[in-house]
């Protein structure tokens, strides 16, 4: 994609469940410059099933492209980029409903896209000035993420296992390991290498500098 001078920055950060995503955003966060960066993650996007009972949201295929409301976040970045602040869902993940809340975002000179699936939509992808890849070991993604769904989102150990092996594995498989082609920087571990982050975080600088001088 062509970027004009005068627009933002976007940039996105994919890979696998536990591959250490927002690791990587994070680190760009802290060197690049909170103040500077309007941060999004897609999960904030996944579409309000409070209409379902509580048994029924569960066998939702969260990983599926079809469970996010991809539209409205691409509209978001549109409106970003055109320099308006958004007003970004904020999803209840232990009850699978999108809350009543939203989080104010306001426009920055960089707007930085994670989630799994944000490759896997053209629409989205093709809005981005710099897409990276986090490739880590699938053992290591499972593990972290058992850890993450047991302590952050009240899930059993058991009802982790089902849905990493009913839908979590199948729809790495077939959507997010494909979108990896699409990836101009791939990182090996994610946060665990900081010569990569060096590279990713002096181009971000040098991409800003860009903007900036052609105001």
């Amino acid at each position: 994609m062509v970027r004009s001078a005068r627009k933002p920055i976007i940039i996105g950060v994919a890979g696998g469940t536990g591959s250490g995503k927002t690791t990587v955003s994070q680190a760009i966060l802290d060197r690049v410059g909170r103040d500077r960066i309007a941060y999004i993650q897609h999960d904030s996007y996944y579409k309000d099933r409070s209409y379902l009972p509580p048994e029924e949201r569960a066998k939702i295929n969260f990983d599926h492209p079809d469970a996010l409301e991809t539209e409205l976040l691409v509209q978001h970045l549109k409106e970003l980029r055109a320099g308006h602040p958004v007003e970004v869902p904020v999803y209840d993940f232990t009850t699978h409903t999108r809350t009543s809340q939203t989080q104010r975002v306001e426009p920055r000179w960089v707007i930085l896209v994670e989630g799994i699936l944000i490759f896997a939509d053209d629409a989205l992808r093709d809005m981005m000035d710099v897409k990276i890849y986090v490739d880590t070991d699938a053992d290591i993604r499972f593990i972290r993420r058992l850890e993450r769904d047991i302590t952050e989102r009240g899930r059993t150990m058991r009802s982790v296992i089902d849905q990493y092996l009913a839908t979590v594995r199948p729809m790495h498989l077939e959507f997010v390991e494909p979108s990896k082609r699409y990836a101009d920087v791939i990182i090996p571990e994610g946060g665990y290498n900081p010569v990569a982050l060096d590279m990713v975080v002096a181009r971000i600088e040098a991409m800003i500098g860009e903007v900036r001088g052609n105001e």
